[in-house]
């Protein structure tokens, strides 16, 4: 009898595991990678800022400072430390001082017997910075011609939270806030916030964080200062707003200020953890405290922010108070921080980017290290010393002077192979890379890779002034040749030679070859990259 056929053996495959989603960028982890930032022991919940994070800083109030005079505001610096006696009169001794570091100091007398009067005295870290922009507004008198008066403060604010609660960037004891404080007529007040609430849209399109929520937080059930009218005056005020901007809001009981109600707004980590950034609060509370106060025609129609053309009324001049408006745009800056960070995951847009030119020396001979060091200087602007006219104006100086935009150059000129170089630049996510070698030297020009700059907002493909230099110098080197055979062979025209028109005709996209080796001159290239910095690419 014929065997039974037999069954094919079923193969064991193993099932396949779906694959495991890949972590959420942790901005900790990334500020040790990125070089960013570092703490200490020695003063815990105190971000110290390593020379790339500071680069982030700085370009992140610099952003904000460029904006202040279209928005109004002047900047002040003011103290850090302020008597006990200001905190009681803000109120702050009362309802935040548990959040407060106090501290012990002199007084402001002289000595009496080997001793200052006032040694024991106490003191406050700020923690936020209404009082002082309060004493400045008091320090002169004002009419309500001068309102709205708005104030802008960087300096580092303290808090004591508790050591369990500090977190990387987001929850810290020193940090930085865009403080700001507008001085306002009661007629002025939604208006004001209307502004705000455009500076924060603005602001967050440029930074691509978002989409945020609104969210409004109203009277405490305890510790608030004023009177339940004045509460819901401000909180209607600020609803009226919040209606105006079209922009879905939520409201969040009892969770104000104990000075006044408070519109915050509310990002989202890489983790879907939420963080309260901006917000604006209104309070009545804190003028009457600081007895501030502006002159006013019919002033009992002024504060209640209504208008009249009634000559008799007008004809009488009184005190009125203003109504105050805290707003910050960022936050924290040290939080913000950290959103941006796991926002971009190390690919930062250029004009944020801590290292965004890497020079690269092919070889290390003296031709080529000294040509490195001169397009340096022609990248960050520097003019040497005139050696004619010195005795005049800036030249008297006997010095060299950078002029313009800061950009942030690196250089490497070890020894090493090229491509190692290359590589190590890529991973350490430089935006614009720059070789120089022998032939860089007698051209006079730089081979430069633009491919690592993000395409977030915009494709460095289709850079109209790339594409006009490119087409510019091709027609220029074209010409020459025609007419002395072989002269552009290792030679670049400066830029003013260049023909350039930047007219409104559509660039052609450039190919990935041109955009990674583009010849350029140093000052062609700083034209380049202050014009990405100022676009905020």
């Amino acid at each position: 009898m014929p065997k039974a056929a037999r069954e094919p053996k079923k193969k064991n495959k193993k099932s396949k595991e779906p694959p495991k989603p890949e972590a959420a960028p942790d901005h900790r982890q990334l500020g040790i990678e990125q070089e960013l930032f570092t703490t200490s022991i020695y003063s815990p919940g105190s971000t110290i800022f390593l020379p790339n994070g500071a680069r982030i800083f700085n370009k992140l109030t610099d952003f904000l400072r460029t904006q202040y005079d279209h928005f109004g505001f002047q900047e002040v610096i003011t103290p850090t430390i302020y008597k006990k006696s200001l905190w009681e009169k803000s109120g702050h001794w009362e309802n935040y001082a548990e959040d407060m570091y106090s501290v012990t100091g002199r007084g402001a007398s002289g000595e009496k017997e080997g001793r200052q009067v006032g040694e024991d005295e106490e003191y406050g870290l700020k923690p936020m910075n209404c009082p002082g922009h309060c004493l400045i507004f008091a320090s002169k008198q004002r009419s309500y011609r001068d309102l709205p008066i708005r104030f802008a403060d960087f300096s580092p604010l303290h808090r004591n939270e508790i050591s369990g609660a500090l977190s990387g960037l987001t929850r810290v004891r020193r940090f930085h806030q865009d403080d700001g404080h507008i001085f306002c007529r009661p007629s002025q007040i939604r208006e004001e916030i209307s502004k705000t609430l455009e500076f924060v849209r603005l602001t967050y399109g440029v930074l691509g964080l978002g989409p945020y929520r609104l969210a409004l937080s109203t009277r405490p059930k305890d510790h608030y200062i004023g009177t339940v009218e004045d509460w819901d005056n401000a909180e209607t005020a600020l609803k009226d707003s919040l209606d105006t901007s079209q922009q879905p809001w939520t409201l969040n009981e009892g969770d104000g200020a104990f000075y006044g109600p408070k519109i915050d707004i509310i990002l989202k980590d890489s983790d879907g953890k939420e963080h309260q950034t901006a917000t604006i609060q209104l309070d009545f509370q804190l003028p009457k405290r600081f007895e501030l106060e502006y002159q006013a025609p019919a002033p009992e129609i002024e504060k209640k922010g209504l208008t009249t053309e009634d000559p008799e009324l007008l004809s009488v001049q009184g005190p009125v108070t203003p109504v105050l408006i805290h707003r910050a745009v960022l936050g924290s800056v040290e939080r913000i921080m950290a959103l941006l960070i796991e926002h971009h995951n190390g690919r930062w847009p250029f004009w944020l980017n801590p290292r965004q030119v890497k020079i690269l020396a092919v070889n290390d001979s003296p031709e080529v290290l000294a040509f490195v060091q001169k397009t340096v200087e022609e990248l960050q602007g520097y003019e040497p010393l005139a050696t004619t006219g010195a005795g005049r104006g800036l030249g008297a100086l006997g010095a060299g002077l950078v002029r313009g935009g800061r950009l942030a150059i690196d250089v490497d000129v070890t020894p090493r192979n090229l491509n190692k170089k290359l590589l190590e630049a890529k991973l350490q996510r430089y935006g614009v890379l720059v070789v120089v070698g022998k032939q860089n030297v007698q051209s006079g020009r730089l081979t430069v890779d633009f491919s690592a700059i993000p395409d977030y907002r915009y494709d460095i493909r289709e850079s109209k002034m790339l594409n006009n230099i490119l087409k510019a110098y091709q027609e220029y080197k074209q010409t020459r040749d025609s007419q002395f055979s072989g002269w552009g062979e290792n030679w670049a025209p400066d830029e003013d030679d260049l023909p350039i028109q930047l007219d409104d005709t559509p660039p052609r996209r450039l190919d990935w070859e041109e955009v990674k080796a583009f010849p350029i001159s140093a000052r062609t290239l700083r034209r380049v990259l202050n014009g990405l910095q100022t676009s905020f690419v």
